[in-house]
């Protein structure tokens, strides 16, 4: 891993060195705007609660009504719907899909229009909920403010996918839960040492904390990296041919990602983002008592949501029919296994006991510092700590692996290149 980080700093790799800087510039340019404030709007001091996981990708922007303070969140939450939208729901979206290049290009243009619609739905309840204000222009034009840097962000995250490294949207997310990790361990230590417990043991539980933190982040590490490998025999290829390589079909454990979170989170949101708009005391004490992640029957709701987000987004972008046609047109078949429906229901039946596995993992990542929290004097951010986390190692080594395959890439062209 060192060895290929030195290698960017040789004379050959110049242009991909001005591409990490560009992408640095970028995300530096998004943490000066987290800390610009629109004028007219006032701090949020009290707890986010349901919108605290917005809080925590928009480096904390949220609740200081920064110009960035929506990050790209509604991105996502756009994100969400059209995937769901391609699934047999309305057949426009999915004639979309099977158009290749031009249909992609197509559902991320309406993606990217939907985003910036719902973003002004979020500012616009969120100015009405937290803004100290009866002026309806006021909200209107925090809720613009807040719509038009969304749009920016979502432009600057464009321009990082094109003339940086990774991607963009997720590197913004990325930098913002960086920038938020200083105040969960601020909050974290002002809880456990500044405190009312006792300084031994305030020390001793913030010592826990941080292990417990580390042992986290190497778990996600593993879980993140490991897969499950599925031998695979091609007809018309030799072994010896190849060099006795054998071929393997690749089953992430966690194929899912921090998806299932995201999309937990978002839906258990929606019903907070509607009854902010109303202003109905009764429907906003439901939503906290019942609907809410860190309330008893929010949290089973976020846990079985996040059960089955992972079975059904792990099944979407890892087809099992899908993958047995396209074996059997490249001439490659399990061993032991007859092609056709048998690897389809092969495929699945593995890919079914992999995701238990990931869905559990995450879980614990996401439901353990809720309950932590619960039974403590934690502040609601730190119950994100896990997904945060999730969500940074994964955005690191897609990165790490996109900056290891251009080296590897320019160092196969350039040994090439001397041979001639």
């Amino acid at each position: 891993m060192f060895k290929g980080i030195t290698k960017i700093f040789s004379k050959a790799n110049k242009d991909l060195r001005k591409r990490i800087y560009f992408t640095l510039f970028c995300l530096g340019f998004f943490a000066l705007g987290i800390n610009v404030t629109i004028p007219w709007a006032s701090t949020i001091y009290e707890e986010l609660g349901f919108l605290e996981i917005f809080n925590l990708m928009s480096g904390g922007g949220l609740q200081s009504f920064s110009i960035f303070g929506l990050g790209v969140s509604p991105y996502i939450t756009a994100s969400i719907i059209t995937q769901l939208l391609q699934m047999d729901i309305i057949p426009y979206f999915k004639e979309l899909k099977e158009q290749g290049y031009v249909g992609r290009q197509k559902i991320n243009k309406i993606t990217r229009y939907l985003g910036i619609i719902i973003a002004f739905i979020q500012a616009y309840a969120i100015s009405v909920f937290y803004l100290n204000s009866n002026d309806v222009m006021v909200m209107l034009k925090t809720s613009l403010v807040m719509t038009a840097g969304t749009a920016f962000l979502l432009w600057l995250g464009d321009q990082i996918t094109q003339k940086g490294i990774g991607n963009g949207q997720s590197l913004l997310i990325m930098a913002g839960i960086l920038i938020s990790m200083p105040n969960v361990f601020t909050s974290v230590y002002n809880t456990f040492i500044n405190g009312s417990m006792e300084i031994g043991l305030g020390i001793t539980l913030f010592i826990v904390y941080i292990i417990c933190y580390i042992l986290i982040i190497v778990g996600i590490i593993w879980i993140q990296l490991a897969e499950r490998r599925i031998p695979i025999q091609y007809s018309n290829r030799t072994t010896s041919a190849y060099g006795a390589q054998q071929s393997f079909l690749p089953i992430k454990i966690n194929s899912a990602g921090v998806i299932p979170v995201i999309f937990a989170s978002v839906l258990t949101t929606i019903p907070g983002t509607i009854v902010a708009l109303t202003k109905n005391d009764a429907a906003i004490n439901f939503v906290n008592n019942y609907i809410i992640y860190t309330s008893p029957t929010g949290f089973l709701l976020y846990i079985v949501l996040i059960f089955a987000f992972s079975y059904f987004y792990t099944f979407l972008s890892m087809n099992p029919e899908e993958m047995s046609k396209n074996l059997n047109n490249n001439g490659g078949y399990i061993p032991g296994v007859r092609p056709g429906v048998d690897t389809s229901n092969y495929i699945s039946k593995t890919l079914s006991r992999i995701t238990l596995v990931g869905a559990v993992f995450l879980v614990i990542l996401a439901g353990l510092p809720v309950l932590i929290s619960s039974f403590s004097n934690l502040p609601s951010s730190v119950s994100l700590g896990g997904t945060g986390i999730l969500i940074v190692v994964g955005v690191v080594i897609e990165t790490y692996k996109q900056i290891e395959s251009s080296l590897t890439a320019r160092s196969y062209a350039e040994r090439k290149r001397r041979l001639r």
